[in-house]
């Protein structure tokens, strides 16, 4: 199956990250465009994750560990690791995750 990014639909998720999501058989790929100062909130989930930072400045907390990502970095996240975040400036993220996010279909 073929996608064009700029025909996906955008999804408010949560209060000002907007996803395009594509999903196969066992993965759901995230494209984010987040709003300066939204945040997500410390969760887990038995999905794991990669996160790219690929525009703004991203602050991100993985196990009590808070760093500050830009374009390029890459942040993986096992399943069940706690974790949260927040734009510090407007952002374009891409999350992978594995297996499918069902819950973002």
């Amino acid at each position: 199956m073929n996608y064009s990014l700029d025909a996906i639909p955008s999804k408010e998720i949560m209060p000002g990250y907007h996803g395009k999501l594509v999903h196969s058989e066992n993965i759901s790929v995230a494209f984010w465009t987040v709003e300066k100062g939204a945040e997500v909130p410390e969760h887990s989930h038995m999905n794991e994750q990669l996160m790219q930072v690929l525009e703004g400045e991203f602050e991100f907390t993985l196990d009590g560990v808070t760093k500050i990502y830009h374009p390029g970095d890459i942040v993986v996240i096992s399943p069940w690791k706690k974790h949260s975040g927040k734009a510090l400036t407007p952002c374009r993220l891409m999350d992978v995750f594995s297996p499918t996010r069902e819950e973002y279909k």
